[in-house]
C-alpha cells in the first residue's frame, strides 16, 4: 500500500485534560471546537491556508482571539489535526485509510490553491489519482473508508472513481495482469511464474460492502467481457465471506438466538442482494451453492420471492446435484428432525413441475428420462442418509419417496436399503408405520440378489415377506415352465432332422400334431401348477390375516394351529433351496 508523506518538523502536539495544542513560545489566538476537543493554536498557521478559518476570523470581532466552532467538520477532530499540521509543517503520512476524511475535511476547510499555491487539496488530489486509483489494493482500502462519509465521498467523486479503477483492472486480460495485485492473498508468494487465476479479483472486492460490492458486479456484468460463471464465483466468495451458515455448520450454530435482529436484517439484505445478482444462465453458480442460500433464506425469514427465486433456480439444476449437497439441518424450532427434508421435497417438487411441462414435447427423450432418473437416483440415496436420524418421521419420510415417479427408478434396490435402514435406526416402529412405510416398496422392482436378503430380513412385515415370497416362487415356476418347453421343443427339432426325404412330409404332418398335443398338455399342467400356487399362497395369506387378527382379540380363546413365522421359515429356506438348485442347472 502506498502512502505519501508531507511536512519535516516533529510533532509536537500534546493534550491536557480536554485541550489540545502544541509547544510553542509563541501564544495562542485561535480557539478551535470540535465536539468535546479545544485545540488552541495560532492564526498565522491556519488562516494563510484555510479559506473557511480566514472568513469566521474576519467576522469575529474580537481582533485578539478568535472562537470557532467546527463541530460539523467531516472527519472530526482527527481529520482537523491532520489539516492543522500541515499547516504547521509537522510530518504527516497519507495512506489509503486515512485519505477520505483528509480530503474531505481539506475541502471543508477550503484549503485550496486559490488560498495557497502546493495547499492541502492539490496535493491530496495528485496522490490520488497518481497513487491510489493506479493501484490495486488501494482503491478497495478507499472504498471502505468511505463508509463513515459516504455523502461527501460521493459527492466529491471519490467512490466512483476508485470503482472505475477497480472495474478497469478485473477487466484486464489474466496474461497482462501482475501479481502485485493480488500480493496480499495468501498462498501466492511462491506462484510468481505461473498464470494469473481468472478469478484474482473476487477475494479482495468481497471486502467491499454489498452496495459497493453491487455497483462493481453490476457494472462488470453489463459489459458482457466475463463469462456468467466467473461472476457467479465471485458471488460465492462474497457470501461465503459475509452470510453466516453459508458454510455447513451444526445444528446450534445457526440458532435465531445467536444473531440479533439488527444482524439478521443486514444478512437478509446481503443475501436479497447476492440472488439478485445471481447471471440467468444456467450453470453460473452451483447446485450446492443454489441449496445453500435456499437453507440461509429459511433461517433469515427471507421474502417468498427470494425463496420461490432459488428454489426455480436449483430445480433446474437439481439433476447435477449430489447428497451432499442437500443435507442441510432445519432451522425450524418445532421440528425436531436434524436435517431439513421440506427443503429437498420443494425442490423436488419444481423439478417434477418442470419436467413433466418440457419433456413431451422434447425432441430428445432420452436426455429428460436420464434426467429423471438421476433425480430418482439421488433422492434415495439422500434418504438412505436422513434415514439415520433418529427424529426422522415416517410421514415426512414416506412423502419424499413417493413424490419420486416409477419412471425415475429402474429398481427399487436403493429405495429398499434406505427402508432397512431406517427399520434398523427405529426398532421401536409401531405396525401401521412398518406397514406405510413398507408401502412404498414395489417387490417386483427388486433384483434376485436384494429380493433374497430382503426374504430373510426379520425386519420387515409379514405381508411384505409373503409378497417377496409369492414373486419368488411365481418367477421360479415360470422359469421352469418356461425350462420344460425349451427342451420339448428340442426334441422335436432333433426328430424332424433324423426324418428321411421319402417321409418327409407325412411325418413332418404327425411330428406337427405331436408338438401341439404336447404344448396342450404342458400348458393344461402349468396352468394346474400355477393355479394350485396362487390358491396355496391364498390361503397362507388368509391363515396369516386371521392368526393376527385373533392374536390381536383378547376374547378370542381360538388358536390357530398354523405358525405364520414357522410358515416364513420353511417358505425362506424352501426359497434359498430353490435359488442354488437354479445357480447348479446355470
Amino acid at each position: 500500500m502506498k502512502f505519501m508523506k508531507l511536512g519535516t518538523k516533529s510533532d509536537t502536539f500534546y493534550t491536557e485534560q480536554a485541550t489540545r495544542t502544541l509547544t510553542s513560545e509563541i501564544p495562542s489566538d485561535l480557539v478551535i471546537q470540535i465536539n468535546d476537543v479545544t485545540y488552541l493554536l495560532h492564526r498565522f498557521a491556519l488562516l494563510a491556508k484555510c479559506g473557511l478559518l480566514q472568513r469566521l476570523c474576519y467576522e469575529s470581532s474580537d481582533s485578539e482571539s478568535a472562537t470557532v466552532e467546527l463541530h460539523d467538520i467531516p472527519g472530526g477532530e482527527d481529520a482537523f489535526e491532520l489539516c492543522a499540521k500541515f499547516c504547521y509543517g509537522i510530518s504527516i503520512n497519507i495512506s489509503a485509510h486515512n485519505f477520505v476524511s483528509a480530503f474531505c475535511a481539506a475541502k471543508f476547510l477550503r484549503m485550496n490553491e486559490s488560498v495557497e499555491k502546493g495547499n492541502f487539496v492539490g496535493k491530496l488530489e495528485s496522490f490520488f489519482n497518481s497513487c491510489i486509483l493506479e493501484s490495486w489494493k488501494d482503491p478497495i482500502a478507499t472504498l471502505q473508508s468511505t463508509a463513515t462519509l459516504p455523502e461527501w465521498s460521493e459527492n466529491l467523486g471519490i467512490v466512483r472513481k476508485c470503482i472505475d479503477s477497480i472495474i478497469e483492472k478485473i477487466l484486464t486480460p489474466s496474461q497482462q495482469v501482475k501479481w502485485s495485485f493480488t500480493y496480499t492473498r495468501p498462498g501466492y508468494t511462491k506462484k510468481q511464474h505461473h498464470s494469473v487465476p481468472k478469478d484474482w479479483w473476487t477475494e479482495d472486492v468481497s471486502d467491499l460492502d454489498i452496495d459497493l460490492f453491487r455497483c462493481i458486479i453490476m457494472a462488470i456484468r453489463s459489459t458482457y467481457v466475463l463469462p456468467p460463471q466467473l461472476i457467479g464465483e465471485a458471488l460465492h466468495v462474497y457470501a461465503c465471506r459475509w452470510l453466516p451458515g453459508i458454510t455447513k455448520l451444526n445444528k446450534s450454530s445457526g440458532s435465531s438466538a445467536s444473531q440479533t435482529e439488527e444482524s439478521k436484517l443486514k444478512n437478509r439484505k446481503i443475501l436479497e442482494t447476492i440472488v439478485g445478482m445471481i447471471p440467468a444462465d444456467r450453470g453460473s453458480v452451483s447446485v450446492g451453492f443454489l441449496f445453500r442460500l435456499l437453507s440461509i433464506s429459511i433461517h433469515l425469514n427471507a421474502s417468498s420471492v427470494i425463496k420461490t427465486e432459488l428454489i426455480r433456480r436449483a430445480s433446474l439444476q437439481f439433476e447435477e446435484a449430489t447428497v451432499s449437497d442437500l443435507l442441510y439441518p432445519s432451522k425450524s424450532s418445532s421440528d425436531q428432525n436434524y436435517y431439513d427434508i421440506e427443503l429437498v421435497l420443494a425442490v423436488l417438487e419444481t423439478f417434477l413441475k418442470l419436467w413433466k411441462r418440457m419433456s413431451p414435447g422434447a425432441v430428445d427423450n432420452s436426455y429428460f428420462l436420464r434426467s429423471i432418473r438421476n433425480v430418482g437416483k439421488l433422492i434415495d440415496s439422500y434418504l438412505q442418509v436422513v434415514a439415520r436420524d433418529d427424529n426422522m418421521q415416517v410421514s415426512k419420510f414416506v412423502s419424499l419417496a413417493e413424490t419420486v415417479p416409477s419412471i425415475a427408478r429402474v429398481d427399487h434396490n436403493d429405495l429398499y436399503k434406505a427402508i432397512d435402514i431406517y427399520l434398523k435406526v427405529h426398532p421401536d416402529l409401531s405396525k401401521a408405520d412398518k406397514k406405510r412405510l413398507c408401502g412404498i416398496l414395489d417387490c417386483q422392482k427388486l433384483t434376485p440378489e436384494v429380493r433374497g436378503h430382503a426374504v430373510k430380513n426379520e425386519l420387515l412385515p409379514l405381508r411384505t415377506v409373503v409378497q417377496l415370497l409369492y414373486f419368488e416362487q411365481e418367477k421360479e415356476s415360470m422359469a421352469n415352465t418356461g425350462h420344460k418347453l425349451l427342451k420339448q421343443h428340442e426334441m422335436i427339432l432333433g426328430a424332424k432332422q433324423r426324418t428321411t426325404t421319402k417321409d418327409s412330409q407325412s411325418k413332418q404332418s404327425l411330428g406337427t400334431t405331436q408338438i401341439l398335443e404336447s404344448r396342450e398338455k404342458d400348458q393344461h399342467r402349468t396352468k394346474r401348477m400355477d393355479g394350485n400356487l396362487a390358491v396355496e399362497m391364498d390361503k397362507k395369506m388368509v391363515i396369516r390375516g386371521r392368526d393376527i387378527e385373533e392374536k390381536d382379540e383378547s376374547s378370542s380363546s381360538y388358536k390357530l394351529e398354523v405358525d405364520p413365522k414357522n410358515m416364513i421359515r420353511r417358505a425362506r429356506s424352501k426359497s434359498e433351496h430353490s435359488i442354488k438348485r437354479a445357480d447348479r442347472e446355470k
